[in-house]
């Protein structure tokens, strides 16, 4: 048993507890509230809704690039990266990246992973003993399901994706698509499709936000990344009032994976609340992807960040919840526990 003292975000409302998380066997087992005198801020682990982890091998290599160039298949600088990276340089920078998610407080990621089963397959080794646990979104042929968790489709301008939405079907797995980035062209097509998730609806419109909501679509939103290539600024209080919306990062050759960077920008380019943020990180995600995590409760999967809340960064903040969404950084992170 082992016990994680000083202020929980608790529940799904992220109510602060002053008291401690009892873990047991890997779960949850209570949160009591007691006296304390630990000044830590415990909280769920981040979950982060969308990333594409093979730009490892591209950091920074993007710059000034519009988003075509940058990243549309097939002949985009990213694929043109991905084509050129052997394999053990491509397992070894994503396996350094899913380090930094770690030491940052992320457990879990939704990965839109390119170059089919292959692709899939070293994700899955890059993952090995790092502690952060991809959902695979896998690319290419419907047969990337025998080892991805799901298919992840570029967009409904780009292909007919129908027979990998009807193997998912088949099998059970969730299917998720870009849509909405450069422009709204490709929304309606993608919600044709049935998607369980997605991706960016950077120009969503009423008539699309409507939609998404009779048809309970959650979406994944990845602002900075938007900002980088110029795409435009998703409706994020829009979409919160109409579904289920989970924070992303995107491409790592844009940006780093860290969700308390993501979590600040948010907090402070929309009109939303910490708390909102805070589940965007969290919770939504877990939700999207059917993950035990994302919210501190009993009987949880004991997935879980310790905040150094006597940090020079931290002490003497008014309200944890904002701290930790939009102050927080990785030197303050005291603990990752799995």
């Amino acid at each position: 048993m082992e016990e994680l003292s000083g202020t929980v975000l608790a529940g799904e409302s992220f109510e602060p507890v002053r008291g401690r998380v009892v873990v047991e066997g890997g779960r949850i087992d209570a949160v009591e509230e007691t006296n304390t005198a630990s000044t830590d801020i415990v909280v769920p682990a981040f979950v982060n809704a969308h990333t594409h982890l093979g730009d490892s091998v591209a950091k920074e290599a993007a710059v000034g690039l519009s988003l075509d160039e940058a990243v549309a298949p097939p002949d985009s600088l990213k694929h043109r990266r991905l084509a050129a990276a052997d394999r053990a340089e491509l397992v070894s920078s994503m396996r350094r990246t899913l380090r930094f998610m770690r030491r940052t407080g992320t457990v879990s990621t939704l990965d839109f992973r390119e170059s089919g089963t292959a692709g899939a397959r070293a994700l899955r080794e890059a993952a090995e003993g790092v502690g952060v646990d991809p959902f695979i979104f896998g690319s290419d042929e419907p047969s990337v399901l025998d080892v991805a968790d799901g298919y992840g489709a570029s967009g409904a301008n780009d292909d007919d994706f129908a027979a990998e939405r009807a193997a998912c079907e088949e099998r059970g797995r969730p299917f998720a698509i870009h849509a909405g980035e450069p422009d709204a062209s490709d929304i309606h097509p993608a919600l044709d499709l049935d998607p369980d998730l997605l991706v960016h609806m950077v120009h969503a419109a009423d008539e699309h936000l409507e939609r998404v909501a009779a048809e309970s679509v959650p979406v994944a939103v990845c602002p900075r990344a938007n900002e980088v290539l110029g795409v435009g600024t998703p409706p994020v209080r829009e979409l919160l009032d109409h579904t289920t919306v989970a924070l992303g990062s995107d491409n790592v050759m844009l940006n780093p994976p860290s969700m308390l960077r993501e979590m600040a920008y948010a907090a402070k380019r929309f009109d939303v609340s910490s708390r909102e943020v805070l589940r965007m990180a969290t919770a939504a995600g877990a939700e999207i992807a059917d993950l035990d995590c994302g919210v501190i409760e009993p009987g949880r999967r004991a997935a879980l960040v310790v905040f150094d809340g006597d940090s020079d960064n931290l002490a003497g903040t008014d309200d944890p919840v904002r701290a930790v969404v939009r102050r927080a950084t990785a030197l303050d992170v005291d603990r990752v526990l799995v």
